[in-house]
């Protein structure tokens, strides 16, 4: 089995196209995530296993959101460990890909942990407001539909955008891939997984965090409705 040397050359010039994602993304996360592919692949790591990695991490920042009071340095934690967690999530399949591929159930376990870490991450937030609403100011109860909509938001742009990729004719074999926009990578900076991470930097603030995550949450409404226009529109072209 190559060293963790070997398997980062091997990943440095293997990697997915850049198009449709956001600077973040690009150079950050999927550079975290070559690092902690290679790593992996030197202990001898599975991408499920590696999955699963990313589950346990996001999974216990989500959980402390919850449980824990707010505090800057609850927001570090949280920050640090969705941040360590969404790298991972990057990393399993970088991982695949240096492996020979990934099967379907990888895929699926990958897609399912994501969608679980949404819908459990914007809960915990609702549950927080509740829970500690002195702190955080959201003792009206139209502060709980905040959350609300922001998972709604997240959710219905996770599975429109899934389910329009395994729609979309698939481009032919040999066909050069598309030049990335820097206009969209910036654009969609605010709807990037890894920048929303960094609002719970901000849940020391109370006030703060609360008009940072709703404003994070109103951008999310409206990429939605621009993005299910979009994928309609493409897919309105593709034959039956």
């Amino acid at each position: 089995m190559a060293g963790f040397g070997t398997a980062l050359r091997e990943l440095r010039g293997a990697q997915k196209s850049a198009k449709g994602v956001s600077l973040y993304s690009r150079f950050v996360n999927r550079p975290a995530g070559r690092y902690l592919a290679a790593g992996s692949y030197a202990l001898g790591l599975t991408p499920n296993q590696v999955t699963l990695v990313s589950a346990a991490f996001s999974f216990a920042a989500v959980a402390a959101v919850a449980l824990a009071a707010p505090s800057w340095g609850l927001g570090i934690a949280v920050w640090a460990a969705l941040a360590v967690g969404f790298a991972f999530d990057s990393a399993d399949g970088q991982l695949a890909r240096l492996r020979g591929g990934g099967s379907a159930a990888g895929e699926w376990l990958d897609h399912v942990v994501d969608c679980a870490k949404l819908t459990a991450l914007h809960t915990c937030v609702l549950i927080a407001f509740y829970r500690f609403s002195e702190a955080y100011g959201t003792g009206g109860d139209g502060w709980l539909l905040v959350p609300l909509g922001f998972q709604f938001a997240s959710v219905v742009t996770f599975f429109g955008g899934l389910l329009t990729e395994k729609l979309k004719p698939k481009p032919a074999p040999g066909s050069p891939a598309a030049a990335p926009s820097t206009v969209r990578a910036v654009a969609l900076l605010p709807v990037d997984y890894g920048v929303f991470c960094l609002v719970f930097l901000l849940l020391g603030g109370g006030d703060l965090f609360r008009w940072a995550y709703a404003g994070l949450g109103a951008v999310a409404a409206l990429f939605l409705v621009a993005f299910l226009a979009k994928w309609f529109r493409e897919l309105s072209a593709v034959p039956r």
